[in-house]
Formats: C-alpha cells, sequence, structure tokens
C-alpha cells in the first residue's frame, strides 16, 4: 500500500507542470471552448459581461484587419475555425445578455451592463420605434447582402478550386520531370495546393455559419422584446410603454452588440473569399487598380462637376470631389508621358560596322522552328521551350558531367508552317513537325494508337504516335497512352539529338574548363599530368570516346587518375580508353543494372571469341579487325537474335566480351544497335550481381 502511495505522489503533476500545460495552445484553446460553453448554462454578473462583449467586438476589428492586411487568402488559412469560435462565442454572450435582461430588466436600462445600455441609447435616440427599424436594416445589411454574396463567392470559389485541382497536379508533376523544380519545391507546391483545396472548402461551410448567426440574431431579439414586454407587464406589474421603453432598449442593445462583431466578421470574410487572384493588401490592389487610370480620373471629375452645377444639387462637395479626382488625373497623366530614363554611353552616333570576322562564327546547337511554333517560346500558360531547354541542359550536366553549349533559337520562314530542324555546328541532326494545342499519344506497347487524330511517327525514336485534340485527354489517359505535349516532343527529340553528339560538343576549350573547376584537391593531379604525362588533347579524345558510348565523365578526377596509371606505358587512345573503363566498373555496372539490381548479360560463345581474336592485325595505333563480310552478317544476324529474345524477356541486356576485342565488336554494333551496351570482363565490379541472359 506504502507503495503505491509513493508511485502515486511520484507520478503526481506539480504546480509548475501544471502551469507548463496551461501556457500551450492546444489546452488554452479547449480551456476557451468550454468557457464558451458555459456561457450557455452559468448566469453571468454584468461586470464579467461587459469585459466578454468588450472583447467580442475588439476580436471582430483584429479579425477585419487582418484578413484587409493578408497578402493571400491562405494567409489566414485558420479563418473558418476563428468564424466558428467567434460565432459561437457571440451566441453564447447573446444567451448570457437574454438571461440577464428576462431577469433584471424591470430594475431599468442598465440591469444588463453598460455597453447594452449604451448601445440602446444611441441608436434609438429617444424612441425605440426608431432602433427597431436601425436593428432591423443592419440585420438585413449582414444577412441579405455581405453573407448572401460571401456564401456564394466561396461555393463557387469551392467548385472552381476542387475542379482545377488534377490540373494543377499534372503542371507540378511535369515541371518536376521536367527538373525546372526540385523535389523540395514540388512538395511545398503539393502542400500549397492541399491548404488552398481545404481552406475554400472550410469557408463554403463556414459561411453557413455567418447566416445562421445572423438569422438567430433576429428571432432572439424578437424573442427577448415579446417576452420582456410579456414578463413586465404580467410578474412586475409595469405599465405597457414603461415594458416597452425598458425591455425594448435593452433587446436593441443586446441586439446591437452582437450584430455590430457579426457585421464586421462577415466584412472579412466577404474580403477573404473576395481576394482570390490579388496579390498583396487590399488597399495597395484597389489604388494600383482604381486610382492609376488618369482616363478614368478624369471622367470622374467631369461628371462631378457637371452633377455640382445642376440646380438644387449642393455645389461644395462635388466642387471639391471634382477637384480632387482631377488633381490625380493630371498627376498620373504626367506620369505617363515622362520618358524613360536613357543611359547615356560612350557609343558612337552611328553604330560599327560588324567584323566580317563575325561571320565565320557558327552555333554548336540551333534550333529552328517554322513560323507558328514560335508562340512556344512565349508560352504563358503552359511551359515555355526556354525554360525546358534550360532544365535539359542542367540535366544533362548532372547525368554526363559537362554542360551543353547554348542552343540558339531562331525562326525559318522555309520550314513548314509548324515545323522544326535542329542543328549541330550547323548541319541538321534532326527535324519533325508538332502539332500545337493537340497532344501525342503513343501505346506504351509500340502498337498503334487506337485513336481519331493525325498518325505519325514520333521523331525521336521513330515510334507510332497520334496527334490527337485535347477533349481525348480522359479517354487516351483511361486507355493506359502516354500523352505528350508539343514543346516536349521537340525537347525529347533534341535530348536525342544532343546525346548522340556529345563527342562533337565536347570541345578543346570545354575540356579546359573542366579541369580548370575541379576541386583545389585534384589541382595537384591535373599539374603532375598535363602536359608531362598526357596533353589536354588526349584527355579530349579519351572523354569523347567514354561520350560515344554514353558513359558519364562526371567522375573526372577518377578518369585522370586511370590515364596517369596507363600513359606512362603506351599512346594508344583505345588502350586508354580501356583502362579508364576499367576503373569506372563500379560506375558502369551501376549505370546498366536493372530495376532488381542485377546485372544483366549476354555472353559470346568461345567461337566467336576466337574469331574476333583471330581477325585481328596490326600493332599499337594500326591494329585493327579484319572478318570476312560473310562472317560478319553471321554474327551480326546472331546479335540481332539474341538481344531481340532477350527484349521479349523483358531484359535490356549488356553485350560481355573479353578485353582484346571489345572496342572491335562494339565498332561492328553501333552501327546496327546504337544503344547497345558493350562490356569487357574487366569492367566488371567484383560486387556485381550478374544474371546470364544468353548467348551470342
Amino acid at each position: 500500500m506504502s507503495d503505491a502511495l509513493a508511485n502515486f505522489n511520484a507520478q503526481r503533476p506539480t504546480g509548475r507542470e501544471v502551469w507548463g500545460w496551461l501556457y500551450r495552445g492546444e489546452v488554452a484553446m479547449a480551456l476557451g471552448v468550454l468557457l464558451i460553453v458555459v456561457l450557455l448554462i452559468v448566469p453571468i454578473p454584468t461586470m464579467v459581461l461587459d469585459l466578454l462583449l468588450a472583447i467580442s467586438i475588439m476580436s471582430s476589428v483584429l479579425i477585419l484587419m487582418t484578413a484587409l492586411l493578408i497578402k493571400k487568402p491562405l494567409d489566414f488559412a485558420v479563418f473558418p475555425t476563428v468564424l466558428l469560435v467567434a460565432t459561437l462565442f457571440r451566441l453564447g454572450l447573446n444567451l448570457a445578455s437574454t438571461r440577464l435582461v428576462l431577469s433584471h430588466g424591470h430594475e431599468g436600462t442598465a440591469s444588463a451592463g453598460q455597453i447594452i445600455e449604451a448601445f440602446g441609447n444611441l441608436m434609438m435616440s429617444g424612441s425605440f420605434v426608431i432602433g427597431l427599424i436601425v436593428f432591423a436594416i443592419l440585420l438585413v445589411v449582414n444577412f441579405v447582402v455581405i453573407t448572401k454574396g460571401s456564401t456564394r463567392i466561396a461555393e463557387v470559389s469551392a467548385r472552381f478550386t476542387l475542379d482545377s485541382m488534377p490540373g494543377k497536379q499534372m503542371a507540378i508533376d511535369a515541371d518536376l520531370s521536367a527538373g525546372l523544380i526540385d523535389e523540395n519545391e514540388a512538395k511545398r507546391r503539393r502542400k500549397e495546393l492541399e491548404q488552398e483545396s481545404t481552406f475554400f472548402g472550410a469557408m463554403d461551410g463556414a459561411s453557413k455559419f455567418v447566416r445562421g448567426d445572423a438569422v438567430a440574431g433576429l428571432i432572439i431579439t424578437a424573442i427577448n422584446a415579446i417576452g420582456g414586454i410579456l414578463i413586465g407587464m404580467l410578474q412586475h406589474g409595469m405599465e405597457a410603454g414603461d415594458a416597452a421603453n425598458s425591455y425594448v432598449v435593452l433587446t436593441i442593445g443586446d441586439g446591437l452588440v452582437t450584430q455590430v462583431p457579426a457585421l464586421i466578421v462577415s466584412i472579412a470574410a466577404g474580403f477573404l473569399v473576395s481576394k482570390a487572384g490579388v496579390e498583396g493588401s487590399a488597399d495597395k490592389a484597389m489604388v494600383t487598380q482604381l486610382a492609376t487610370n488618369p482616363v478614368s480620373l478624369g471622367m470622374v471629375s467631369a461628371a462631378a462637376g457637371v452633377i455640382g452645377l445642376i440646380p438644387g444639387m449642393p455645389l461644395l462637395p462635388f466642387a471639391a470631389i471634382a477637384a480632387g479626382a482631377g488633381v490625380l488625373a493630371w498627376r498620373q497623366g504626367r506620369k505617363r508621358l515622362e520618358p524613360e530614363p536613357v543611359i547615356e554611353t560612350s557609343a558612337p552616333s552611328e553604330p560599327a560596322e560588324e567584323p566580317i570576322s563575325n561571320a565565320l562564327a557558327i552555333d554548336d546547337v540551333k534550333i529552328e522552328l517554322g513560323y507558328a511554333l514560335l508562340s512556344l517560346i512565349n508560352d504563358l500558360e503552359g511551359r515555355r521551350l526556354t525554360d525546358q531547354i534550360k532544365a535539359l541542359r542542367r540535366t544533362l550536366a548532372a547525368e554526363f558531367g559537362f554542360v551543353m553549349p547554348p542552343v540558339r533559337i531562331l525562326d525559318n520562314m522555309r520550314l513548314a508552317t509548324q515545323g522544326y530542324a535542329i542543328r549541330i555546328k550547323e548541319m541538321e541532326a534532326g527535324s519533325g513537325e508538332v502539332r500545337l494545342g493537340q497532344l501525342m499519344a503513343m501505346d506504351p506497347n509500340g502498337r498503334q494508337v487506337d485513336l481519331p487524330g493525325e498518325h505519325v511517327r514520333e521523331p525521336a525514336f521513330g515510334l507510332p504516335a497520334t496527334w490527337v485534340d485535347e477533349g481525348l485527354r480522359e479517354e487516351a489517359t483511361f486507355r493506359g497512352y502516354t500523352l505528350v505535349d508539343p514543346s516536349t516532343v521537340l525537347t525529347t527529340h533534341l535530348t536525342e539529338i544532343l546525346k548522340d553528339n556529345m563527342p562533337d560538343l565536347l570541345s578543346y576549350a570545354e575540356v579546359q574548363k573542366l579541369l580548370k573547376e575541379l576541386p583545389t584537391e585534384q589541382k595537384k593531379l591535373v599539374e603532375d599530368l598535363v602536359p608531362s604525362v598526357v596533353t589536354t588533347t588526349t584527355i579530349q579524345r579519351v572523354l569523347q570516346a567514354l561520350l560515344r558510348e554514353r558513359v558519364s565523365i562526371r567522375d573526372l578526377p577518377t578518369i585522370l587518375e586511370g590515364l596517369a596509371e596507363a600513359a606512362p606505358h603506351t599512346a594508344s587512345v583505345t588502350n586508354l580508353v580501356e583502362h579508364v573503363r576499367s576503373r569506372l566498373s563500379k560506375q558502369l555496372c551501376w549505370q546498366n543494372q536493372s530495376p532488381d539490381g542485377q546485372l544483366p548479360i549476354i555472353t559470346m560463345s568461345p567461337e566467336w571469341e576466337a574469331a574476333f581474336a583471330d581477325a585481328m592485325v596490326g600493332n599499337g595505333e594500326e591494329r585493327q579487325l579484319a572478318m570476312a563480310p560473310s562472317r560478319l552478317q553471321d554474327f551480326i544476324r546472331a546479335v540481332r537474335d539474341t538481344f531481340e529474345r532477350a527484349a521479349q524477356m523483358g531484359e535490356a541486356a549488356v553485350l560481355l566480351t573479353s578485353p582484346g576485342i571489345r572496342p572491335y565488336v562494339r565498332s561492328i554494333i553501333e552501327r546496327f544497335r546504337g544503344q547497345t551496351v558493350v562490356m569487357s570482363q574487366n569492367e566488371v565490379h567484383p560486387r556485381a550481381r550478374l544474371k546470364t541472359v544468353g548467348v551470342v
């Protein structure tokens, strides 16, 4: 028993811990809601009621100012909850004041507190009929005008927001896939999109609180007035006039004390839901859009002046408005007529003649567009072509290790209206046509798309495709087709052309730039290697050979280390490349492994290994393959059949050969299967998990 008592005393919270809990926001919120519920049940004195009514009025002012000054609706995302709490608080105060009015109304107008008495006397102006009319007008303004309009805006905003969610989500995914944004930015946009839909949906429901509050205020006021007069006459023996004067004053004061904060909160809700699409606070947006047009201000000035001259109209107010609007129109007009500041330069008055040598310069990468495709550059609704090309250059730099040259875009009237041409060093490397306003649909299985449209071949890979209208998007998605917009079709084609021409784009200057931008700790390696061991030209040729087989050169320090090991023993670029590839074995195996982590390989039979080894003639740089054409045809046929069988099994296999013949086998295979990877046995990392899927 003593042990249990000791454990209880040890686990009992201390006074400091209790106060710490009270300081926490969720505990304070829970206590506040409980106190609101208490207002509905327990009577409260007039002094406490005055304090709570003052808090209600000032909190409504705080809500209105916050709604006015926020930049966008989501900055006040807690507004639906605030609206619910404020409505419950006002209803609780209304019930508490009703209890005081009906219980002590016969004692005089001060029986329900000073705030209610002050509001009643202020609005009635000596006659309770005036008070009733003013109260009814405020109720109509709140219920019919502000609340009804806010509710309609909230309903439409919620519907449109929910309808646009799929499109916005697809836009975020497309930007992420194109590399325009990173994963963190995509998560932030998705969270903001989810908050936006939740907010407008909650506002649609929360606006009903305001309407219900107005209806409840009307019913409570009627009950107070009628019930108070009956109680005063029947229970306290008051005359009808005295009872009406006392109870109606209190009733009108009570109704106004609750309806004024309700009106303020309704205005705040109206500002919040009508702020969609407007950036900045409400005052700046209104001034920017209303008071900056000199023509509009001039018309206001003229209209005010004409109305002021009508017989019987007061001249002074209209003259003041005409003068003020005229001054604003004059100032705004002068601002528009002021010339733009010109920056003086020391350039000669006549343009200098362009040097003839500039005509010799060529563009490394250039895209020529037909006249109709120029809109892709300035597409404000979708993804602009220039943004996609920037993302493409960034992606290729991260994948292959060097920055592609800038892409120049210009128009060519000789092309088809919706045609384009891609040029590498001024020579055409690819061309095609796209259809603006349509989508290219492709079957992932390589079959022809069964949808109405223009059947074509996809320009990058030659797959069957169909240009379909935007209206068929849902049907195409339902059938599992891949949909691509015109700018992405062009960008994909550009991507494949750049990958095929990477060796030509890696110039001597680019290699020097790569060496210069190496980290400080790698500078010593470059100094020891260049030019005493190898020249920059040799490094360029090795890197070009790697890129020709789409091997990333991002790990440049490892490549330089491999050159430092092999260069003292051989001057053959082919041998240097093979040694560097062996140093990159881990990268090569990881780059070509299947999703399950295994490296699928197709090996060469001993007969073909011996045939290639016997067909090698010459030494060093002069070594080459001398195999009979008929034997080469047999080899090509065997490779094609083996890889097709592997593809039917869903395997993207690598051809594995012996180190001595790998470069020559690759030189043959690249002529008919350019995407096939050829690796030697020295390039297989010891930890790689191999999976044999065929033998040539």
